[in-house]
């Protein structure tokens, strides 16, 4: 007779989910005895930490990942983590251990009564199997949901006895069963709908495309860069973007659209046809009042989510995969006549002497770091300042939080170096966010995993003190974080640990960082404060 336990791990073999992140608890530990060595053990000092390198190892990896969390207050921990994961379409399950079945109906210690409530609505998909026979097909559909677009995080509920429970031959047949379905997500639009948006481009006086992170995220990135240049068409960044979604040093690229309301509408002036391929419409915080599009101007928007072709404020929407869709337009559009489009405009930064202005690091940081490099960024107030320095220019380089959460940095820089082991990961952090999920160093550390940390300090939460401007707020507490140490921090978890001042001797550190396999490195890098604007 086989034990839930056996069913379970070869429902993860056979969907290829063999690294488990988690923080032990008592009601887990009855699915991690007798660990299997074809599986891989992920320590995570705290659960928020835990879902982060979770998240950014299936963004790196494209693959599905596995979170084991202590029931009720494992998973209170890690829910700010899991809304990043939502907002970032992780494909995610997350299990939580739960008291056993004798006990659940008298709550007793460590019982989580309504435990599907928890999670929601930040997941897709809440479940707690009613029989232990039915946990392996659970498994297997909450890996399914996971995966189906738009990808996001699922919560499954195990009793901690359900998993020696042994398995009738019928059941076990079940569960093997559930685990090698395979579905596939390829929705195509349909001819007509083609042909109607490629008219409306090749009649609009002056079109635009947008691009949004699921252009990156979906596969499709060279079907928009393929219908860009076939077009020829100006293209913006949607507000907020937390991955690159077309490269950045090409010259039809326009930049960023602003996350507000009035600006946006105005940055898009001239435009009689907006095309948005893989993005919400739009990302907006803070408020700023005002026309949506430019007078006399229509919107149209490409997605795989429903949900969010439903919630757009303006325009017409297409839901379907974005690669197929976007590989048909173009060959139902003419190529363009050959011009040379205006240059990149550069953005202007301030320049300090002494101390080193954002712009100045991290165009250090940017010279350092190697060519294949995998950008995680948490440092908000200097997102304008990043991409100038960086410019990425291709697929699967660029991971940002779109939850608008601090915290997933650090430990999203980790999951992606593991799920991506291949790639160097430079992690660009203020001092501020590092902290919300400070653990994250010494998971790195304990597994020797090579992430370069590059933290700008300049002891204040600066993205504050620019919404306190914005919000006629001044004089609010807590905006200024002195006293920290955060090489203190890190050397106390393992970390080796660097203080840069000058641009040549970040620019070598960097360059070190990234070159060696030996463990984690964090470099601090005192930095002047620079607010973004609108």
């Amino acid at each position: 007779m086989r034990t839930v336990r056996e069913s379970v791990l070869d429902v993860l073999r056979a969907r290829g989910i063999t690294t488990v992140f988690g923080n032990p608890g008592s009601t887990e530990l009855p699915m991690l005895k007798r660990f299997p060595e074809d599986f891989r053990y992920v320590l995570g000092l705290q659960e928020a930490v835990v879902v982060g390198m979770a998240d950014g190892f299936a963004l790196a990896s494209r693959t599905t990942s596995l979170v084991s969390l202590h029931t009720g207050p494992g998973t209170g921990n890690a829910m700010g983590a899991v809304l990043n994961a939502r907002a970032n379409r992780t494909p995610m399950v997350v299990t939580a251990g739960q008291q056993v079945r004798a006990m659940l109906t008298m709550e007793a210690l460590l019982s989580n009564p309504q435990a599907t409530l928890l999670p929601q609505p930040a997941v897709k998909w809440a479940y707690e199997p009613p029989r232990p026979a039915d946990v392996p097909a659970a498994l297997a559909r909450a890996v399914q949901i996971a995966e189906t677009p738009p990808h996001g995080p699922v919560f499954l509920s195990l009793p901690m006895d359900d998993f020696d429970a042994e398995l009738t031959e019928a059941e076990n047949r079940a569960g093997r069963a559930a685990a090698a379905r395979r579905i596939t997500h390829a929705a195509a639009p349909d001819a007509a709908t083609v042909g109607a948006l490629a008219d409306r481009i090749s009649r609009a006086r002056s079109a635009v495309l947008v691009v949004g992170d699921d252009v990156d995220a979906s596969g499709a990135w060279d079907s928009v860069l393929a219908l860009a240049e076939r077009t020829a068409l100006p293209v913006w960044a949607a507000p907020v973007s937390a991955r690159v979604s077309f490269p950045r040093s090409h010259p039809q690229f326009r930049g960023d659209l602003a996350p507000a309301i009035g600006p946006l509408g105005r940055q898009l002036a001239g435009h009689d046809l907006v095309v948005v391929i893989g993005a919400p419409v739009f990302r907006y915080y803070p408020y700023v009042p005002g026309d949506h599009l430019p007078e006399g101007a229509e919107l149209v928007l490409l997605t795989r989510d429903a949900e969010e072709a439903a919630r757009a404020p303006v325009g017409d929407a297409v839901v379907a995969d974005l690669a197929l869709t976007v590989r048909a337009l173009a060959e139902r559009l003419p190529a363009a006549a050959a011009h040379a489009p205006a240059p990149h405009e550069r953005v202007r930064f301030s320049e300090a002497d002494g101390v080193l202005t954002p712009l100045a690091a991290l165009a250090a940081i940017a010279h350092g770091a190697p060519e294949d490099t995998l950008w995680v960024n948490e440092s908000p107030s200097n997102v304008p300042q990043f991409h100038e320095a960086t410019r990425i220019s291709s697929p699967d380089s660029y991971l940002f939080s779109a939850g608008g959460g601090l915290g997933f940095g650090a430990a999203a820089a980790v999951g992606a170096q593991l799920g991506a082991p291949g790639r160097p990961v430079v992690c660009v952090i203020g001092d501020g966010s590092i902290h919300y999920a400070v653990q994250a160093l010494w998971t790195a550390a304990a597994y020797k995993v090579p992430v370069t940390f590059v933290v700008l300090s300049n002891a204040k939460y600066a993205i504050l003190h620019w919404f306190a401007q914005l919000e006629h707020a001044q004089g609010s507490p807590g905006l200024d974080i002195p006293g920290l140490d955060i090489t203190a921090v890190a050397d106390g978890y393992g970390v080796r640990t660097h203080r840069a001042h000058g641009t040549g001797e970040l620019t070598k550190l960097v360059r070190d960082a990234a070159a060696q396999q030996d463990g984690p490195v964090l470099i601090d890098v005192p930095v002047t404060t620079e607010l973004p604007s609108l």
